[in-house]
């Protein structure tokens, strides 16, 4: 069996890097997280033109895809689009073509206040009428601003396509402003059938999968921040990173980090595969991932020393995209419980 990359993805890891770095460099990031948009809508058509937005990328693709974007913490609503919403109108070919030619942004609302948070979760209150009008609440629907269109959850259950235009989104302060959450509600909005909600489960091992790939490229990019101070910074007449204590920080985080890396490469294969493990496999990348993550922020912050602790430095921001990956549609902690669960039964 051949693990390695083809030719193709490894011009695609190419290709993205070098365009983020020339178009996104984290150094010009911050500007466009804080602005009043959040982000810069002309990069949509130009991801969609580089063929980001097509349904032919593999999981695979999208995984080595998604690494290079959460490295440079592109803000914007291609997580939303691609791992949440893309296969719930993978059966609508109109759609499917309008998200590949960049004329269609969308997100998934399912979470609802006082309910079961998964995305696999039906216990819903939103309803939808015998005029297909949906009414109901959702929250902590990342990037709806940012959509067109919204993939809802509703009681039945089944799913919605609803216009952004016919609902109320309105923002949630949170800390990652990266990746901004809304509460949006829905009064009689009209809306398209999609289908029952079979597809959820598909979704979320796809959402968990590219949101450990995410993970892994805001591990890899602390890290690199944190190799770069230390190879340079000079304390007591020596470069820091000749010190144990800290060489010992990176070498942990980079241990840990790919370790994540092997986790989410055999959640790609098992999830692609139709193995019978896929759902193990998913639970441990998106866990140990998003982990790896945070914890390599918190190391090479600590790497920093008071500078890690400054808000002009990027190192905060990709620790709270790394506590927003952690966080998304369930814990590491909900997650391990759920591996125990599957291999104790």
């Amino acid at each position: 069996m051949d693990f390695a990359f083809s030719s193709e993805q490894d011009m695609l890891r190419t290709a993205a890097r070098e365009f983020l770095a020339e178009q996104y460099p984290l150094t010009g990031v911050p500007a466009i997280i804080d602005s009043e948009l959040g982000w810069q809508p002309d990069s949509w058509k130009q991801v969609a033109d580089l063929g980001w937005t097509d349904d032919e990328l593999t999981l695979l693709d999208q995984v080595v895809l998604f690494e290079e974007t959460g490295a440079a913490l592109l803000p914007g609503p291609l997580f939303t689009t691609i791992a949440l919403a893309l296969p719930a109108i993978r059966h609508d070919k109109d759609l499917v073509a309008s998200v590949a030619s960049g004329d269609l942004r969308l997100s998934l609302a399912w979470a609802e206040s006082g309910r079961p948070q998964g995305i696999t979760d039906t216990d819903l209150a939103t309803t939808v009428d015998a005029d297909g009008r949906v009414t109901g609440r959702k929250v902590l629907v990342p990037d709806a601003a940012f959509a067109d269109a919204l993939v809802v959850t509703v009681a039945g259950p089944e799913l919605r396509l609803v216009r952004t235009a016919d609902a109320t989104v309105t923002p949630v302060s949170t800390s990652d402003q990266s990746r901004r959450l809304y509460e949006v509600e829905f009064a009689s909005a009209p809306s398209q059938a999609l289908g029952d909600a079979s597809v959820l489960a598909e979704i979320e091992n796809r959402a968990f999968v590219l949101a450990a790939a995410e993970a892994l490229g805001v591990g890899r990019r602390a890290l690199d921040e944190g190799i770069a101070h230390a190879s340079t910074r000079e304390q007591f007449g020596r470069v820091i990173g000749t010190y144990q204590a800290v060489a010992h920080q990176l070498v942990d985080a980079y241990a840990d980090l790919e370790l994540a890396r092997s986790l989410t490469y055999w959640a790609t294969w098992a999830l692609s595969e139709g193995d019978e493990q896929a759902s193990v496999a998913v639970a441990a990348a998106k866990s140990a991932a998003a982990e790896a993550a945070v914890t390599a922020c918190e190391r090479v912050i600590q790497v920093h020393g008071g500078v890690g602790m400054t808000w002009e430095h990027v190192l905060h921001r990709l620790y709270k995209r790394g506590q927003w990956l952690e966080a998304f549609g369930a814990s590491a902690r909900a997650l391990r419980s759920r591996i125990a669960d599957t291999v104790l039964r």
